[in-house]
């Protein structure tokens, strides 16, 4: 049976009125959904008594906080202030001390790079130290990247495995010694020994959880020429040997190979997902030099695209998918009973997640969330079986009443049924409601149930939302994907716009209000979808968008992914035809552009572009700016003017 602590709760208070709103405070609803959260990153010490968590500060800042689980009273370590970097999370590596990984954007020489750095620290803030290797004059070769940690070592204290990238002349060419290696480090003294040695075309390391690197991953050139080719070629090693073997080959660029994620060192093999029957699934393949290869689970309606992982050595338990709701298949009996158990205790429709666990695994950090709560993260002691309320994701959204997201289908011009997520205003009949067609971004990518601070807020002011996985989405197989969302935008963004007539057709919305929003290709599909059917949206909101497919080729030349990009977006008619920016003239309806000049996974020169095709065609376009932010629009502030002004824009 769980158990609830109300002294818990009483204790945990304390830090609840950083966070929360007065009781007599009215909510201010756009500034309530635009909050980044009250956590980004959390992570539970080795002896299960310590928690750290980073947490926004009010603009782009970020700071570190403990909580000693024992008193409950939570300490802030330090503050990032988000002009350049920010904290994006920590973890122990001791009962003491943390690695944290912050990074960022800078502007240099009129370009937008990112970085990212590794740093140690003890739990008070003492003894910080920087673990990145740094170029020095002997340099041949920069990156901006930190490098990551792959292995906690949680049997060597104050020691972690981590990839470092070396860009020094060595042996008689110097090849040997750029690119990126492992090191094994000391946090406390910053010393390190090669584990690894820099490999000009490494791009992954994995390994056991006991600190072995077992699985290689190297890039394939395309040629002499540095240009990726899509393709990652995977070798691995025998337990105890040096030598590298072939293990596999990842095309990534057209879906195909096999993609190794986790080792496990007790039965030898390596996990990771492949196509199967036009879908995805796990696969283990045995690290023994056998090829034995294994079907571990296939779904016959989606792909298997996630792993159950838990404890310090990250082992694997389970795997997830996705079809109305996100599943999980555990293969650890205890896990699986324990999940139901805790599903049940905490009532409704609760999706629970195992975010960390103790070294031994007896304490578990968990979250739960549904589509009416954001989440609360709770402590779990598997000694006594008691939970523990720790702190809660959203807390501003506490006094929110949140409306059921569910799900629908509805026929494509040709037929053929899309899956989508409907999320009705609470206490409405559902009719003759302004109404919003929101496709996701990507577009290899889909939307799921749950809670999502987008759409709940159009929704808690009135909106119906209805969010489809148009054909171009990932997660339900190859024939569902097509050639992408853009070299198959025509169904792609006819699957967008019939969602809109469903809602027409259904009642659910009013002709006169009906708009679409979106962000990133999300925001593509918007301003396309006005393209196509000039008649049908009474408004476009559209934010990080592509608007011009050339540019968007053109935005890859001279780095190392050119190849793929332009053949992931392709050759002939289509890139015209499909362009919004190209199109702006046959758009009859207001549009609104949101975009930050920091943006490197859209570059902002594509709102930028589309404001000025609207403005020459005499078109109604409004456009927002905001400096130093990237596609994620990491801002409570930018979110909050954003979820406000759209909002007027919109139609009622």
């Amino acid at each position: 049976m769980i158990q609830f602590c109300a002294r818990f709760l009483v204790v945990l208070s304390l830090f609840s009125i950083f966070l929360l709103p007065s009781a007599d405070a009215e909510v201010d609803s756009a500034k309530a959904f635009g909050s980044l959260g009250g956590v980004l990153d959390i992570s539970l010490s080795p002896d299960g008594n310590n928690v750290a968590f980073v947490a926004p500060a009010g603009g782009v800042k970020t700071e570190l906080f403990t909580i000693d689980l024992r008193t409950g009273v939570p300490k802030k370590i330090l503050t990032a202030s988000g002009d350049p970097e920010r904290l994006l999370g920590c973890g122990w590596v001791s009962n003491s001390r943390l690695v944290c990984q912050i990074g960022g954007y800078q502007e240099y020489d009129s370009q937008i790079y990112g970085f990212t750095n590794i740093f140690a620290l003890n739990m008070d803030g003492s003894e910080a130290r920087l673990l990145s290797k740094r170029p020095n004059d002997t340099s041949i070769a920069i990156s901006f990247g930190g490098g990551s940690v792959i292995d906690w070592l949680p049997d060597e204290e104050n020691f972690i495995l981590m990839t470092r990238y070396y860009g020094d002349w060595g042996g008689v060419t110097g090849r040997d010694r750029v690119g990126w290696g492992v090191d094994r480090v000391d946090t406390v003294t910053g010393k390190t020994k090669i584990v690894e040695p820099a490999k000009i075309e490494a791009n992954e390391y994995i390994t056991d959880g006991e600190g072995n690197v077992r699985v290689l991953g190297m890039r394939i050139k395309a040629g002499r020429t540095e240009l990726d080719t899509g393709r990652i070629k995977y070798f691995f090693r025998r337990q105890g040997s040096d030598s590298w073997e072939d293990l596999a080959t990842l095309n990534y660029a057209e879906r195909a190979g096999f993609n190794p994620y986790a080792v496990d060192p007790v039965k030898n093999i390596a996990y990771g997902f492949q196509p199967y029957q036009g879908r995805r699934a796990l696969v283990a393949m045995k690290l023994d030099g056998s090829d034995s290869t294994e079907l571990v689970y296939a779904n016959d309606q989606v792909d298997v695209d996630g792993l159950i992982r838990i404890g310090r050595k990250n082992r694997v338990v389970g795997v997830s998918y996705a079809t109305d709701q996100r599943n999980g298949i555990y293969f650890d009996p205890e896990l699986k009973k324990l999940a139901a158990a805790l599903g049940t205790a905490l009532g409704g429709n609760k999706s629970i997640q195992f975010s960390d666990s103790s070294l031994d695994e007896s304490k578990l950090l968990l979250f739960a969330s549904s589509d009416v709560d954001p989440g609360q993260y709770y402590i779990f002691d598997k000694s006594n079986k008691s939970m523990r309320p720790l702190l809660a994701a959203r807390p501003l959204l506490a006094e929110v009443k949140l409306a059921q997201v569910k799900s629908v289908s509805y026929p494509a011009a040709d037929g053929t049924m899309i899956p989508a997520y409907l999320t009705l205003p609470a206490g409405s009949d559902g009719k003759n409601l302004p109404a919003i067609v929101m496709p996701h971004g990507g577009p290899d990518s889909r939307d799921e149930w749950g809670f999502d601070w987008w759409a709940q807020y159009y929704v808690s002011n009135g909106f119906a939302v209805l969010q489809p996985n148009y054909r171009g989405s990932d997660g339900y197989g190859d024939s569902w994907y097509q050639k992408n969302g853009f070299q198959s935008w025509k169904t792609a963004i006819g699957d967008v716009t019939d969602a809109g007539r469903w809602l027409v057709a259904e009642g659910i919305a009013k002709p006169e209000a009906l708009s679409i929003v979106g962000w990133s290709y999300g925001g593509y599909a918007a301003l396309q979808s006005a393209v196509v059917a000039p008649d049908l949206f009474k408004s476009v909101v559209a934010i990080a968008p592509v608007t011009d497919l050339e540019t968007l080729k053109s935005d890859s030349n001279n780095y190392y992914n050119e190849k793929v990009v332009k053949d992931f977006i392709g050759s002939g008619p289509h890139i015209r035809e499909g362009s919004p920016a190209q199109n702006a003239a046959r758009i009859t309806v207001p549009v609104m552009l949101v975009h930050g000049d920091f943006d490197r996974n859209v570059d902002v020169g594509h709102s930028r572009l589309m404001e000025r095709k609207l403005n020459e065609a005499g078109k109604q376009v409004e456009y927002i700016e905001y400096p130093k932010l990237a596609h994620s629009l990491l801002s409570p502030e930018a979110r909050t003017e954003m979820l406000k002004r759209s909002l007027a824009f919109l139609p009622k």
